[in-house]
């Protein structure tokens, strides 16, 4: 009898999944860290600041999201240091910190020559150490707190598992779009 009910449970159980609205569905990119066997190369980091998601993309085909969160002030383009703003437009992730203040960081090139010239036309200093990392050393048992919530002064931030994946699958050199 047990042998027959399980195909039926399994179907039942695929039904109720399909059932649950598209936001109570866990994604691939939702899952666990090590939840999908393989990854193709990633050549490119997209960031949707407006849907404050990270894509990792392998030529058009994203192979991982994450949500995100960005600057105390996250609308519009950065223009100079402190105003909380995380940069827009394109930029290539150009080295990484294993020892930062937050859980593991990426640099993105932030300023280029743009913003470096937009900010001096302005008599601004477009600041820099723009990174993509994780929380802050010393979250503790209040890591939860920060989910969901724009905290950082200009990055992105991931929880640090996710970081560890992103840290994992992309290579220095990749890539990044910033998209508003």
């Amino acid at each position: 009898m047990i042998v027959r009910l399980f195909p039926i449970l399994t179907l039942l159980a695929i039904l109720i999944v399909l059932a649950l609205p598209a936001a109570e569905r866990a994604s691939a990119s939702e899952l666990t860290v090590g939840a999908l066997d393989s990854y193709p190369p990633i050549n490119q980091v997209l960031v949707r600041k407006e849907e404050r998601r990270l894509y990792l993309l392998a030529g058009d085909q994203v192979v991982k999201s994450y949500r995100i969160s960005l600057g105390d002030n996250p609308v519009g383009h950065k223009l100079s240091e402190g105003d909380a703003r995380t940069p827009e437009g394109d930029y290539i992730l150009n080295w990484r910190n294993a020892n930062s203040r937050f859980y593991k960081s990426i640099h993105i090139s932030y300023p280029n020559h743009e913003d470096r010239a937009l900010a001096r036309a302005w008599g601004l200093n477009p600041g820099g150490s723009i990174m993509i990392h994780g929380l802050p050393n010393d979250a503790g048992d209040l890591a939860f707190a920060y989910a969901g919530l724009d905290w950082t002064d200009g990055c992105i931030a991931v929880n640090n598992d996710e970081m560890d994946e992103i840290w994992r699958l992309v290579a220095d050199g990749t890539p990044i779009q910033i998209l508003p």
